[in-house]
């Protein structure tokens, strides 16, 4: 039987466990990271819409998408790298953010940006009308499914305004960024290993010491870190560590659209980013002039939790509803009869807040719950979890005494307790995602 050693495994290859990856090799750490697909961001991260945005509820997730923002934007300086199949890039193109009663017409998140010092325009509905092509700017709230005979009728005669924040954009290829990511962690000493399954977590004296893989090699490391994504809730089964953690997580089927921009609009350079929690819909521009609509999970669409080995990856009724719900908004938009877009997963928590964090296993930590909201943040995520190893390694109590993360870009400290395992359900989560 074969050994290695390494001084931390990291179980996943997308964006986030190839960023927690470069951080810590750039401490010092001789890093493994092990996925079972075929190379960096293969999984879910490969999906993601890779949105960039700065407007959230809370003053804290509007530092820390502001914080990760700033490593998008000197993303060639960061890696300190030059990938052979180019570099990622981001690009602003602005966000309008639909007022509604599900969003509390964006007062909280006004607040959260001007306490951040993030600028923003709060707009009347008539102002919005600039942003977007041929706009019907009724309101259709609350939200149907297609089989609904009042699906597609107008229920208000405006919406309630809207607010647009300037910066805010994608990143040009998620999958990219993620291998950009790789090469600048081998570059500084990092190994991988794809198309290679974790079986087991090897554990000695009550704590981690490595993990077993599907072909019987056994690789040591005092430290693992499960960044599995929607296959997380298999790790810490594994692991034993599930009946200890208040906060679980799950894998979610979702459905992304692909709709031709209308005739005469150059949407995929002149495009912005929109949350229009009125039809329950985001969208951005995406490559081929077209829309990327994805839902935000309103109360009438179901939860599809599904096995992520065994799921169906063909196209249901979901797809098209997101597409005619955003023709509500522009009536001109064409919906083809055979839909294009995406089916993926989303690793998701109980309450859609990410999980970062120690386990009650000493050396076993969590990045986990992070599909569709946090592609953002994985610079800074990277950078953090890096850091709380290294607090919770040197003998720090995280669940008493939570590690405080000073941030680089902006003035702020964060309490990385806020993401912790054991954290009571936030009632003010809005139970949805940008993906």
């Amino acid at each position: 039987m074969m050994q290695k050693k390494y001084d931390t495994i990291i179980i996943g290859a997308g964006i986030i466990g190839n960023s927690i990856a470069y951080e810590l090799a750039l401490k010092g750490y001789k890093t493994l990271n092990i996925d079972k697909l075929g190379g960096s961001g293969f999984g879910s991260t490969s999906g993601s819409c890779a949105v960039i945005r700065l407007y959230y509820s809370s003053a804290e997730g509007v530092a820390l998408a502001r914080e990760g923002y700033y490593y998008w934007l000197n993303w060639p300086r960061y890696l300190n790298v030059s990938d052979p199949d180019g570099m990622a890039y981001y690009k602003n193109t602005g966000a309008l953010v639909f007022k509604s009663r599900v969003n509390n017409n964006l007062v909280n998140v006004m607040s959260s940006l001007d306490k951040l010092g993030v600028g923003y325009l709060d707009l009347p509905p008539k102002e919005m009308e600039r942003y977007l092509p041929d706009a019907d700017l009724r309101s259709y709230y609350p939200q149907k499914l297609m089989d609904d005979p009042e699906f597609g009728k107008p229920t208000g005669s405006k919406i309630n305004g809207g607010v647009f924040v300037p910066e805010c954009g994608y990143v040009s290829d998620p999958k990219l960024s993620t291998h950009n990511v790789e090469m600048a962690t081998r570059n500084v000493g990092g190994d991988f290993m794809f198309n290679t399954e974790v079986t087991d977590i090897l554990k000695k004296e009550g704590r981690v010491c490595g993990v077993s893989l599907k072909d019987g090699t056994q690789i040591d490391a005092p430290v693992v870190i499960n960044v599995a994504g929607p296959h997380s809730y298999l790790i810490n089964g594994m692991a034993g560590i599930t009946d200890q953690m208040n906060i679980k997580t799950r894998a979610l089927r979702v459905e992304v659209a692909h709709v031709p921009s209308p005739e005469g609009v150059d949407w995929e350079n002149s495009g912005i980013i929109t949350s229009d929690s009125d039809l329950g819909v985001y969208t951005r521009p995406e490559t081929g002039n077209h829309f990327l609509i994805g839902s935000e999970e309103p109360d009438c669409d179901p939860l599809d939790y599904v096995d992520p080995d065994n799921y169906n990856t063909d196209f249901t009724d979901q797809i098209r509803t997101q597409a005619m719900r955003e023709a509500m908004r522009i009536p001109n938009l064409p919906i083809p009869n055979k839909p294009r877009g995406i089916v993926d997963l989303y690793d998701v928590s109980d309450d859609w807040y990410p999980i970062y964090d120690k386990s009650s296993l000493p050396g076993f930590y969590l990045a986990i719950g992070t599909s569709g909201n946090q592609y953002k943040n994985a610079p800074a995520v990277g950078s953090f979890m890096s850091e709380l190893i290294q607090y919770c390694e040197n003998g720090n109590n995280h669940d008493k005494n939570p590690m405080q993360y000073k941030m680089k870009y902006i003035n702020h400290t964060l309490d990385i307790g806020f993401f912790s395992r054991n954290r009571e359900i936030n009632q003010d989560s809005s139970f949805s995602v940008i993906g």
